[in-house]
This record gives structure tokens, sequence and C-alpha cells, in this order.
């Protein structure tokens, strides 16, 4: 069972996430939070799984939620609008992906699935977008640990960083899927970065990857 906290101001899509959530047989709503703050008390009392998080909220924003919980739970954000500002920096804290709050519902649910089950959701009609803009910014803080990759290794950051999955880098790097597994967790360490989100930051603030 997948264990699910919805942040959110508005009532109304508290309810409606909800209501969807919950008529999934492996889906389950542990509670609901109308601001930062009690999303973070929530998730330290009910130990969700995922977080959907919005962006814009009282009290305490989204974003600076999302940095307190993000070694406690993934955090899967929701917005309005598929250019937010907001996001990217999100992303930067921790957050495991993001989601449009305009997507269809069966998308919602494969997103908490794929979030709780590890991965990192980076839709390519948006993230690429959102991530390539933002990225222009002076950098705030550049991953550690850069000049220490092996040409494979910033290879196959590259390759993450254009979306591709590990099946897909495994068919372009002809390797197999246990190899491709070693790369990132590799990577993961080198870069002390902690999920496939972060390592696309990485590329892009790193240069391997120039913003369209």
């Amino acid at each position: 069972m997948i264990r699910v906290l919805i942040a959110d101001d508005q009532a109304l899509l508290r309810g409606s996430f909800r209501l969807l959530i919950d008529s999934e047989d492996d889906l389950m709503v542990v509670g609901e939070a109308a601001d930062g703050h009690q999303a973070v008390t929530l998730t330290r009392s009910e130990s969700p799984d995922v977080v959907l998080m919005d962006v814009r909220m009282p009290e305490m924003d989204g974003i600076t939620a999302t940095k307190q919980i993000a070694g406690d739970a993934r955090v899967l954000i929701l917005t309005t609008f598929d250019l937010d500002e907001y996001v990217y920096s999100a992303l930067r804290a921790g957050a495991s992906g993001f989601l449009l709050k305009d997507a269809p519902p069966d998308d919602l649910l494969r997103a908490i699935r794929v979030v709780a089950s590890g991965e990192t959701l980076l839709a390519p009609r948006v993230t690429t977008r959102l991530i390539a803009e933002f990225v222009r910014r002076p950098v705030q803080q550049v991953f550690q640990g850069f000049e220490a990759l092996t040409e494979r290794e910033r290879e196959v950051l590259t390759l993450i960083a254009h979306g591709l999955s590990n099946a897909e880098l495994g068919d372009q790097l002809q390797v197999s899927a246990g190899t491709v597994k070693t790369h990132i967790g590799r990577l993961l360490a080198k870069l002390h970065a902690r999920d496939r989100a972060q390592l696309v930051i990485a590329a892009y603030e790193g240069g391997l990857v120039t913003p369209r």
C-alpha cells in the first residue's frame, strides 16, 4: 500500500485528489495539509511514502516544506503553470518530480506510483523546457565532484538529461540493465545528488547540456 499525503491550500482540490487516490486498491491517503507547516508536521507523524505538494501555499510555501521533508518522503510537486519558476527551485530542494494540476487522472495515479517506486518523474514536455529556462540564472550551488566523472559517466549523465529511461540508456550504450544502474549509482554518489532529478540539473549546471 502506497501512503499519500496531499498538501494544497484548496480544500475542493484536496477532496478531489483524495477521492481519486482512495479509489485505487494500492493507494491510500493518510492526511491532508492546507499549508507547508501542516505538510511538514503530518509527514513526520503519518510517514507517507509520497507527498503531493502544491507550490504556492500560505504560512509556508511548498519549496520550503520540500526542503524539510525531502529526506523523509518522496515529494511530487503539483503546479498550475508549466513554466512556474518555483518548480525549478523545488527540484533543487529535493523534489522527485512534478506534475501539472490539469493532468489526466490516470497520469496523476501513475506519477504517484513512479515516485513511490524510487524513480523520478520528469515529463519531457514540461520539465526539459523548465530546466532549460531557469538554469540560465546564476547558479547558486555547483554540484560537487563533477571533475571526478569519467568520460563514460559524463556520457550517461548527458543522456539522462535528455530524458532517456534506464532501458533506453541500455539500448543506446549497448550495456545491460545492471550496468546502467551501476553508472547511475556512481553518478549519484560522486555528485552527491539525491535522485535522477538532481542529476538532470547537475548536467545543465555542469555545462554538459546546453539550454535550447
